[in-house]
């Protein structure tokens, strides 16, 4: 009786009613969906929507037309072929950016808005060369052999951002060893480009405050170089056609200041007062590696 109740000519008709009822709004959806979606595809195109031009501020190295060239390439092309990666709603500022950061290692800081218009300005700041890396290990050949070094610009953090023309003297102070890019990747290898990669690892603000503590006393620091060992040397000015003169030797793991302080007494302290002003050329090395004792021997 039930199953007759169910399969009556009444409820059939209702059932196929509302599939009926169903179909036309399923329809009916699906026609306004297409609807809006071409009518969204062409009003993404639409030329008072998308970026008209590009504007690169704040660089003074940098070539704008590099920089402007990179996210063009960006920019090009379509979301699923359709929708236009210009599109002042839809472009990929994100990747723009993070092309730009992979592409010119010298930009610090990149800012991307957009503009009256339509006009998309890519505002950056460079970093400042502040040392140079030339380097795993330094020549303390001649002066010619010295023209063939190959220096890098860092900036006060140590990252190492470009490619540094010879310059002779010490224009900046340098440093070498080994440069890493980060954790994961490890260290540099030497002929590979060192560009993008960080000196010192975690303890490059310990090396600069110790060359600054040097500069405060009556010393010329102009390299440093930090060996494997843990050990390091610190290159005073040389007066002399060597490159490099005295090392002062001392480990990475010293009280620096403490170091510098001993040192400081033993050059106010004959015999070191007087030879290291009158036999300066012919100091090979100042070795605070050992206590409270400084070590120095002269050709």
């Amino acid at each position: 009786m039930k199953r007759d109740i169910l399969n009556s000519p009444r409820l059939l008709e209702i059932k196929k009613r509302r599939q009926k009822i169903f179909l036309r709004k399923s329809l009916i959806v699906g026609f306004l969906l297409v609807i809006v979606f071409f009518v969204f595809t062409y009003v993404a195109g639409v030329d008072k929507l998308n970026i008209s031009q590009i504007e690169i501020v704040g660089n003074k190295i940098t070539d704008s037309e590099m920089i402007k060239g990179v996210a063009q390439e960006e920019l090009s092309g379509k979301y699923f072929w359709l929708f236009p990666k210009t599109n002042l709603f839809l472009y990929p500022k994100k990747a723009v950016k993070n092309k730009l950061s992979e592409n010119f290692k010298r930009l610090e800081n990149i800012d991307i808005s957009i503009k009256e218009n339509n006009v998309l300005e890519v505002s950056v700041t460079e970093r400042k060369a502040v040392y140079v890396w030339c380097g795993e290990v330094p020549q303390t050949g001649t002066e010619e052999i010295q023209t063939e070094e190959n220096c890098y610009f860092m900036d006060d953090s140590g990252f190492i951002f470009d490619q540094a023309p010879y310059f002779s003297g010490n224009v900046y102070f340098k440093f070498y060893g080994l440069a890493h890019r980060s954790t994961a990747e490890g260290q540099v290898s030497e002929n590979e480009n060192p560009i993008g990669s960080y000196f010192g690892d975690l303890g490059f603000a310990k090396l600069v405050t110790l060359k600054e503590i040097l500069e405060n006393i009556a010393v010329d620091p102009v390299a440093l170089y930090k060996l494997e060992n843990g050990d390091l040397k610190i290159y005073l000015s040389s007066k002399s056609s060597k490159p490099l003169g005295p090392e002062i030797i001392l480990k990475m793991d010293s009280d620096f200041e403490k170091m510098v302080e001993n040192l400081q007494s033993a050059l106010s302290t004959e015999p070191l007062l007087t030879d290291f002003k009158k036999k300066y050329s012919s100091l090979l090395y100042l070795d605070l590696r050992f206590g409270n004792k400084v070590y120095f021997k002269f050709k």
